[in-house]
């Protein structure tokens, strides 16, 4: 029982001396405290800096349209057989700079080049008899003359040269069409560029119209998006244009090129082509690249940091300080530019409010605030900064 009653007196000393020490700790938040719930006195108010309390500020606030795709050269060209036969030589491979005109390879046309010749003397054939043709009609024209030949016989002769001439014109472009075919075989590169790809391999069997090289020049590329359609009556041919190109560190100027007359099936978007020179080559056809229209804004706008405004439920808001407390207001937000952190303020303040320019949490409607303005240094007297004289 003694023992007992020795540890409770114990455990209260210790108790006591635990409350003594933090009350010396903090005895003017305890004090305070207790005086305010005591004295029934309101909160504090809160305190902002100059820094954190701002005015809405008119500004213009130009508009920014996005367009992304890759890079396709529109001057790119295919070389095709333009006759049948088999691939002898290919003088130029993948990754080759080409001049307009080159010979590019060569296809074995050995039958066609028989058929030249078959035709070649033919037209031969034709002329021979053409003459003899003539130097008859010739001949019957004398004998006419002297009334030997009748009237009927003489105009044979005169239509068997002219059937004989017009043979003579058929075997002549038979024979330049087999020549056209024989040059067919010569593989020639219709644009200046460079070889994108090889579509055959010497020594492979070719049909007629089948692709055998692509060249691409690069010296211009263009770039194919979309705007919706509520926007594209804002662009127009030859506005300038910052395009950003994946694997490139600074974006590239270029230009809306064409906009296409309607809206693609099925979508409320229009196509706009975007033309961008390259006449070093940097870039290469098939990047990924994002373009950025900035669109002048001709009217001067309301404007708060985006940071002031929050959202709840869908609601933008703003918090004010009105007559020295703390209001909320719902705001109606316009058009916003991210790259200088400004956002039209449609409806809910006005030009000379106080707004909170950043979002603060736990703020009550109603709470007391105030701006606190620092004080300036003090300046040191100049006794105390003159040196003592001796």
């Amino acid at each position: 029982m003694n023992k007992t009653w020795w540890f409770g007196a114990a455990a209260l000393v210790v108790a006591a001396v635990a409350a003594v020490a933090f009350s010396g700790r903090l005895p003017g938040v305890l004090a305070k405290s207790t005086a305010d719930a005591r004295d029934g006195k309101p909160a504090p108010a809160l305190e902002f800096t100059p820094r954190e309390v701002v005015q809405p500020q008119r500004a213009r606030l130009p508009a920014r349209l996005a367009l992304s795709g890759p890079l396709v050269a529109p001057q790119t060209a295919i070389v095709r057989a333009k006759a049948a036969g088999t691939l002898l030589a290919l003088h130029a491979a993948e990754g080759s700079r080409v001049a307009a005109g080159q010979t590019l390879g060569r296809i074995d046309v050995a039958e066609q080049a028989s058929r030249v010749a078959e035709r070649s003397a033919s037209v031969e054939s034709a002329r021979t008899a053409l003459a003899q043709a003539e130097r008859t009609h010739a001949s019957n024209e004398r004998l006419a003359a002297q009334q030997f030949i009748s009237p009927i016989a003489l105009e044979n002769s005169r239509t068997a040269v002219d059937a004989a001439r017009a043979a003579l014109q058929a075997a002549m472009a038979a024979a330049d069409t087999a020549r056209i075919g024989l040059r067919d075989g010569t593989l020639a590169a219709p644009i200046a560029g460079i070889v994108a790809r090889r579509h055959a391999v010497p020594g492979e069997k070719l049909a007629v119209e089948q692709p055998v090289l692509t060249v691409v020049d690069l010296a211009k590329l263009e770039l194919a998006g979309a705007v919706g359609t509520h926007e594209v009556s804002r662009l127009a041919p030859g506005l300038p244009v910052q395009v950003q190109v994946e694997g490139v560190d600074q974006p590239v100027a270029g230009r809306i090129a064409r906009i296409a007359p309607a809206a693609e099936p099925g979508t409320r978007s229009i196509g706009v082509t975007i033309e961008l020179p390259n006449a070093q080559e940097r870039l290469r056809a098939g990047q990924y690249a994002v373009a950025h229209v900035e669109l002048a804004d001709d009217t001067e706008r309301l404007t708060l940091p985006i940071a002031a405004v929050g959202s709840s439920a869908g609601q933008d808001h703003v918090w004010l300080i009105e007559n020295g407390s703390l209001a909320r207001r719902a705001v109606t937000l316009g058009r916003r530019d991210e790259r200088v952190g400004r956002v039209e303020v449609v409806a809910g303040v006005r030009a000379d409010s106080q707004v909170l320019a950043a979002r603060f949490d736990n703020l009550r409607e109603g709470a007391k605030a105030v701006v606190v303005v620092a004080a300036a240094p003090a300046v040191a007297s100049a006794s105390a900064s003159t040196p003592a004289t001796r």
